[in-house]
Order: C-alpha cells, then sequence, then structure tokens
C-alpha cells in the first residue's frame, strides 16, 4: 500500500441539483465531500453546481457547465476535479480526455468521483494487515472497469490523491491477473475472517455491545470514556478502520464493548463488501449503541444513513440505544421576531428535540450527552446497565447481582 501524499493538493468540487436532490441538499453533500477531500489533505478552490433532471451520461455535467469547469481548472490550475457521485467508466474516460491534453503522457488533472475519494482515505488510513487487505480487495473491484490510467507506468510516476493504487507492477495492468489478484485476496479475507470467528469464540458467551453511526460521530470518543482505554479519536472522517474490542465492567457485569468504522452516504458498496468481516462485531452484538451527531444540521438523515446501512448487512431487528452525541456543541438558530413563517429544525432547541419523534422511536431508547465534556454519562451508563444486565439475566439465569451503585 502507498503511503499518504505529504503534498497538499488543490481541487474543484462539482455536483448536480436534481428532481431529487435540491439546491440546499446538494450544498450539504458538497460540505461532506470537502471535509472528504480535506482529510485526503486537499485543498478546495471553488466549486459548480449544474441543475439537471439526470447526469449528462457521457460527461455528468452539460457542455457548458463542462466548458465553464475547463476555462477555471485552465487559469487556476488545480490537480484534482471531484464529482459527488459515482461516474460510469466511460463518464470518467471522457472528462478525462476532455480536461487534459492530447498526446501527453501524464494527464495533468485528475478526474475523482465520490467512491475513489473515500476509496483513497480508506487506503491511507488502513493500519493492520485485515484492513489493508479489505481496502485493496475494494479498490481492485472499483477500479477493474476503469483500468485506463491506472496500472502503467504512470502508477509509478505519480503520487497523490486517488493514485494509491493497491499495485506497482506493470503487470497488473492485465484484467486476468487483476481478477486472479482479487480472487486471492478473498481468500486471504476469508482466513483472515475464519481466525476472527475463532477469536469471537474464545470470548465465551459475554454480552456484546457495538458502537455503530455515522463517521465523525464521536464513537472512538465515547468508546474512550465508557472503557478508559485509549482508542484513536480525530476530528476527520473514517479515523477508525479497524474493529476495536474492548472489555468493560459496569457495576458487576463484565461486556464486551466494540467500536466499528463509521458510515456515511454514498458508501461504495465495494466497501460495504469488502468491510462486512469487521462488521461482523455489529451483526453478533446483542445491543447496539447508535451515536448519532445533533450537532450536525443533517443529523436526522445521518441516522437514516446508519438505520438503511444496518439493514442492508442484516442487522437490524437488534436492540438499540440512540445516544444524541455532541450537545455541547448544539446551537440553535435564533428566529428573527420579524420573520412571521413557522419555525423551523434549525431552530428548535435541545428541550424541543427531546419532545419530537426522539422520544417515540420504536425499539430504541434515546439519550443526550457529550462524550468530550461527559455531559450525560450517567444517565447512558444507567441505560446501558440496565439494558446488558437484561440480557445477562437471559444468559446466566442464576447469577445474583449486587445492588451497590453503577461504577
Amino acid at each position: 500500500m502507498i503511503e499518504t501524499a505529504k503534498k497538499t493538493e488543490q481541487c474543484v468540487l462539482v455536483g448536480l441539483v436534481t428532481r431529487n436532490q435540491d439546491r440546499k441538499q446538494t450544498n450539504e453533500y458538497l460540505d461532506e465531500l470537502e471535509f472528504l477531500a480535506e482529510t485526503a489533505r486537499a485543498q478546495c478552490m471553488a466549486r459548480f453546481l449544474q441543475a439537471l433532471d439526470h447526469p449528462d451520461p457521457r460527461t455528468f455535467v452539460g457542455s457548458g457547465k463542462l466548458q465553464e469547469i475547463k476555462n477555471y481548472v485552465q487559469e487556476h490550475k488545480p490537480e484534482l476535479v471531484i464529482f459527488d457521485d459515482e461516474l460510469s467508466p466511460a463518464q470518467q474516460r471522457n472528462l478525462e480526455r476532455s480536461f487534459n491534453e492530447k498526446d501527453t503522457e501524464r494527464p495533468t488533472v485528475k478526474i475523482l468521483d465520490r467512491n475513489s475519494l473515500i476509496l483513497d482515505i480508506f487506503a491511507s488510513r488502513a493500519r493492520t494487515a485485515h484492513a489493508r487487505r479489505q481496502v485493496e480487495l475494494a479498490q481492485y473491484e472499483y477500479m477493474l472497469p476503469r483500468l485506463t490510467r491506472m496500472w502503467t507506468h504512470l502508477e509509478k510516476q505519480r503520487g497523490g490523491i486517488g493514485m494509491r493504487g493497491p499495485g506497482e507492477q506493470e503487470i497488473e495492468t492485465d484484467r486476468r491477473i487483476v481478477r486472479d489478484r482479487i480472487a486471492f485476496l478473498k481468500e486471504e479475507l476469508r482466513q483472515i475472517d475464519k481466525q476472527k470467528r475463532t477469536q469471537r469464540g474464545n470470548r465465551g458467551a459475554m454480552v456484546r455491545v457495538a458502537l455503530v453511526g455515522y463517521t465523525n460521530a464521536g464513537k472512538s470518543t465515547l468508546m474512550n470514556v465508557l472503557s478508559k482505554s485509549d482508542v484513536f479519536a480525530e476530528n476527520k472522517l473514517f479515523a477508525t478502520l479497524d474493529t476495536t474490542v474492548r472489555k468493560v465492567v459496569l457495576h458487576d457485569i463484565p461486556f464486551l464493548l466494540a467500536d466499528t468504522v463509521g458510515f456515511i452516504r454514498k458508501l461504495p458498496h465495494q466497501l460495504i463488501e469488502s468491510f462486512k468481516s469487521t462488521l461482523d462485531e455489529t451483526l453478533e452484538a446483542d445491543l447496539l449503541i447508535h451515536l448519532a451527531d445533533i450537532s450536525h444540521p443533517s443529523f436526522e438523515e445521518h441516522v437514516q444513513v446508519v438505520n438503511d446501512t444496518l439493514e442492508e448487512i442484516g442487522c437490524s431487528g437488534k436492540p438499540v440505544i440512540l445516544v444524541f452525541n455532541k450537545i455541547d456543541a448544539y446551537r440553535p438558530v435564533e428566529k428573527d421576531p420579524d420573520d412571521l413563517a413557522p419555525a423551523g429544525k434549525e431552530h428548535m432547541t435541545l428541550e424541543d428535540w427531546r419532545n419530537t419523534w426522539m422520544s417515540r422511536i420504536a425499539g430504541a431508547d434515546v439519550v443526550f450527552i457529550s462524550a468530550v465534556q461527559k455531559t450525560g454519562l450517567p444517565e447512558l451508563r444507567d441505560l446501558l446497565y440496565k439494558k446488558v444486565r437484561e440480557i445477562h439475566k437471559v444468559r446466566y439465569p442464576n447469577t445474583r447481582y449486587d445492588a451497590g451503585e453503577i461504577q
């Protein structure tokens, strides 16, 4: 795996306003795309929006908008043009031809989509052999239909975002070799999964709790607080790729707490498939702690994205504690007294939110906390202890419990 590029690259972002995605939502998606770019060490120079019913099948955007972007690129010389949706192989090839001069051996501008940017971040964040193999497999499966510039001598000559290819040998330009590599990686991951299943089996019948949530919701920070450990936590997307498991004791009951990889909108399907073994900790959990960043304007959509992903991997129906984190950073927008329009969600206080759908979620208990400020943690610990104890009593019916306070 090639090391993370140290050089900061310049980029422009491109998004579409469609019938299913209004301008406000598109700008929110581009905000997240910019955060992804910053995580990959790229600096955004400009954004381009176009209103279309659907992406142009040839170049994603229309010819007029494409020329506008090209003019900006020629004048300001960014290294990257990043599109907020997945580009088809044909769209990517057409865009590369359009942005780069003919008969040049080295393209001057790299064309990325949201998926390839996320894959690049995963490649730079993977630390263990297991995570590296999972990311490598996802990269190969994503790049297989796009073998145009990724594999030849350009791989050795160029670095930076979007060029962290999983291999460096020129022979890997051959599709058959790439498919063989995919088969090899899948077999390696099967063996690693077998070892991990054995490890999980050796833990006995302890109650298992898994932290799930949108990326950068604060899962690792909460993990550190609850388990009194030192799991890596950072204010960046996908700070955690490898599942971390810690033994936690609340009062008189021990249980296992797992911190898992975060989810995100438009998560590449290849990553979901590759990381299913990592998500086994979630599948085998007895209880889920679903963490959401309530200070984010789109936290409701984030909650839905996580729920949809859990359903996709077959993890719906488990008992859930829904934890709204970062209440210390939540700031309602003050409503103008002269504004006669009804108050919107952005004007709601935390107390207002507590009295909405949050208190009536089927199958989930709701807690408001700040993991950093440690606000609301006693309530969370009490609820967590209650839930774990219920599971523990079923599993160990003859166990006697102390009546002391929760540690």
